[in-house]
């Protein structure tokens, strides 16, 4: 994997300092000096890689500008927007549009960034409309979605923008009224002054605005003036979607538009042979039957065979009909039975990789009296979105035009050009809303196979996968395998603490000679935060032809698993709750790998603090009905600290979970309706993986295929209450899309144990 744009998809979702170091990031050019048409740009890349720039379009406004008793109406002129910045634009009307550059899947990103423009310019929320940016690097700069990184990364960067924009604006409407700029005020996209309560629109203000002079400082505004940050909001997004006006990937319509259903190799790595299209176009609709090539390692495209067709009924018929020879390769023979094997027989020695270590783990577990040795497992996961993978594209001589649900719009830029051999600049890409991303539209290998098929054809074709396709062509969650080792000092703490692991890395799908991926793989386990005085993180890589890729909070959805129940049998056999053993043991992380973030080291304070936040919320200590167990567990996941209280009852065999108290660290909430919302479908999913989804292979090809054999969690079994809380913290917000999963798994584990004294120790749990 290379390129500029693949190494932004990692620093989104691996933001800690040691990630960052691993990779070869675009060097920056020198900063030039700020000037009016390029300040706002500059800013945002200086805080994160955002770019925003003042630019003019002609317009005509339509109507007055100043209001109050006695006022003159502006003259009848012509008048341009101000555009602040790629980010909003201020019409003539007081109207604004407010873009966002990054993409929506449900996360709520386009309300959240655009509350920010807002909530610093002053804007009047009913009076803005939020638009979504198509690629354009020199404008947005990286529009990567992912990592839970959107929030934090344009946090700053956006109200900076924002402030001087308004800044802009105020100074404009002092020289208009003839007033010192201290003397007024903005509200609801106007300028006031308030001693003689006269009120500029912002719309009136455009041409004055854009002349002047940028600030090269500004006040920003504290949470203590916020109107529209911290308050409720229903996502911009909600009305088109309960309506069916929302346009996703899979609506995706356009003159003269063909459909393509594509037969893959069923097994990993395995080509096409040869095959008969006779059948496929005999079928009505059908017009022509294409091969597409494998592309890999970098978009890890599958071979297969490609049915194009008037429309998606008529190519998936024709699909049917395809007569196809295979190459399978060399996964065939490939097993998650093997594969198990293979991690149990490596978890049993020293690791590849020794990830870190501090003090002399072997040592002292060699001469401890008593130790602890547990094994805990976690299968493949796919992604099951339920919009399908689907793209649409167009090439012609002049390039190719990408439309559809895509999560990194600059990889996929990059890795159509190379698959069409054309310059980037070439591809421009048009986002559609997503349904569903998980980090599965993170990879560019959907729309390549979309440009290699319209690459043969007169006009835009649009892709659709099956549901059979998406399950069994995933980049899926790495199964792993984790063995624990610990002994205890006299108070009961660990005084050992050696863990072994071992994944088909991620890394390696797409860089298949990447070394030192143990780092990445471990994250949750060689970064958990309890104090052990000798500890080391061993890794070993699990060679396998299955595609890998990050699926919602990564790693961490089984490092946290095994280490949290880990714990919590170090508690027992401690003779301590398990509460309380895991808050005395939160402490600073002492070893040298991974190195931390610089800002945003982990902080064991703000750990004990969502810890404390959900046992008290939780009612932890209390009594509970008979049959009643709760359980506990805590992590970090990309910057957010989050941990979680589970009350669950077995009885016949059934399990039920009463009750899910979640408690998270995030910084500020900027709009606690969406918060709630990452935080309650994050349990959601977690409870999901935890309770039913498993990937099997068998013969080099996945086994599953559908919701019928690949078990979601039903409505029967969801938690009967969902709780979330936020800690009250000033710091920088960080993510909500991620940190409420990790903890879920090892949470219901250690209630399950609670309740039944069975110790599930691999996902999925099975009661």
């Amino acid at each position: 994997m290379s390129g500029r744009y693949a190494d932004e998809v990692f620093a989104l979702l691996y933001p800690d300092a040691a990630a960052a170091q691993s990779m070869s990031p675009t060097p920056q050019p020198e900063r030039p000096r700020l000037s009016r048409r390029s300040f706002l740009r500059i800013g945002a890349a200086a805080g994160g890689g955002m770019f925003v720039a003042v630019s003019l379009a002609g317009c005509k406004p339509k109507g007055p500008g100043v209001e109050g008793e006695g006022d003159d109406k502006e003259p009848d002129v012509p008048r341009e927007p101000f555009e602040a910045g790629a980010y909003v634009t201020i019409m003539p009307d007081n109207t604004a549009t407010i873009t966002v550059a990054k993409s929506e899947m449900g996360q709520g990103v386009r309300t959240t960034l655009a509350l920010i423009v807002a909530e610093e310019l002053d804007l009047d929320w009913n009076q803005v409309t939020v638009a979504q940016a198509p690629l354009d690097n020199d404008k947005y700069g990286s529009q990567g979605t992912g990592g839970s990184a959107s929030v934090r990364t344009g946090w700053v960067p956006l109200r900076e923008a924002s402030a001087k924009a308004r800044a802009m604006l105020i100074a404009a409407a002092a020289a208009k009224l003839e007033v010192p700029a201290e003397q007024l005020t903005t509200e609801q996209s106007h300028v006031v002054h308030g001693e003689s309560q006269k009120r500029l629109s912002y719309g009136s203000l455009t041409n004055e605005a854009a002349a002047l002079a940028v600030p090269d400082k500004v006040e920003l505004k504290s949470a203590d003036q916020y109107t529209l940050l911290g308050k409720e909001h229903v996502g911009v997004d909600v009305a088109d979607i309960i309506t069916g006006k929302a346009v996703y990937g899979i609506d995706v319509r356009k003159p003269g538009m063909r459909f393509a259903s594509i037969e893959r190799s069923p097994v990993f790595g395995g080509k096409v042979k040869s095959f008969k299209p006779d059948a496929a176009l005999a079928v009505a609709g059908v017009e022509k039957v294409v091969e597409v090539p494998a592309v890999g390692p970098d978009a890890n495209v599958a071979s297969g065979v490609a049915v194009i067709a008037n429309s998606t009924w008529a190519a998936m018929q024709g699909r049917q009909k395809l007569e196809i020879e295979w190459d399978e390769g060399d996964h065939a023979a490939e097993s998650s039975e093997d594969y198990a094997t293979t991690m149990q027989l490596a978890t049993s020695k020293a690791g590849e990789e020794k990830v870190n270590q501090l003090g002399d783990p072997d040592l002292v577990l060699a001469k401890a009296r008593t130790a602890m040795r547990i094994r805990y497992d976690a299968p493949f996961i796919a992604h099951a979105t339920m919009e399908p993978q689907n793209c649409t594209a167009e090439v012609t001589a002049d390039g190719c035009v990408i439309s559809g649900p895509l999560q990194t719009p600059g990889w996929v830029a990059q890795s159509v050009a190379k698959a069409l051999s054309i310059a980037p600049e070439k591809v421009s890409i048009e986002l559609s809303l997503i349904g569903g991303g998980f980090g599965r539209r993170l990879n560019p290998d959907v729309a390549v196979e979309a440009a290699l098929v319209a690459k043969q054809v007169d006009g835009p074709v649009q892709v659709l996968w099956t549901r059979e396709d998406d399950m069994q062509h995933d980049f899926y969650r790495p199964a792993a395998t984790h063995v624990i080792e610990a002994s205890l000092s006299p108070d009961g703490a660990p005084e050992a603490w050696r863990h072994r692991m071992s994944t088909p890395a991620i890394r390696k799908t797409i860089s298949p000679d990447a070394t030192d991926v143990g780092l990445r793989e471990s994250n949750g386990a060689s970064d958990m935060l309890y104090r052990v005085p000798h500890r080391s993180c061993e890794y070993t890589h699990l060679p396998s032809g299955v595609t890998r890729g990050w699926w919602r909070a990564v790693h961490t959805t089984h490092t946290t698993f095994a280490v949290e129940s880990f714990i919590d049998e170090l508690a027992e056999k401690a003779g301590q709750d398990p509460f309380k053993y895991r808050l005395n043991l939160i402490d600073e992380l002492q070893v040298d790998r991974p190195e931390q973030n610089p800002e945003f080291p982990w902080d064991p304070i703000r750990l004990r603090g969502v810890l404390e936040l959900a046992a008290t919320k939780a009612g932890w200590g209390q009594e509970l009905p008979a049959g009643h167990g709760v359980g506990i567990a805590c992590g970090i996941d990309h910057l957010s600290y989050g941990a979680e209280v589970i009350e669950v009852s077995v009885e016949d065999g059934v399990l039920r979970i009463h009750k899910v108290v979640c408690a998270v660290d995030c910084g500020p909430v900027l709009n606690p309706n969406g918060a709630r919302a990452q935080l309650e479908g994050g349990i959601i999913q977690g409870l999901s993986a935890a309770l039913g989804e498993k990937i099997t292979i068998a013969a080099g090809r996945v086994e599953q295929s559908n919701f019928d054999n690949y078990a979601l969690l039903r409505i029967n079994q969801a938690p009967a209450v969902i709780e979330t809380h936020f800690a009250p913290t000033d710091a920088h917000p960080t993510g909500l899309g991620e940190p409420s999963v990790p903890p879920v798994a090892a949470a219901l584990a250690n209630a399950i144990y609670a309740a039944t004294g069975q110790r599930p120790r691999s996902l999925p749990i099975q009661i």
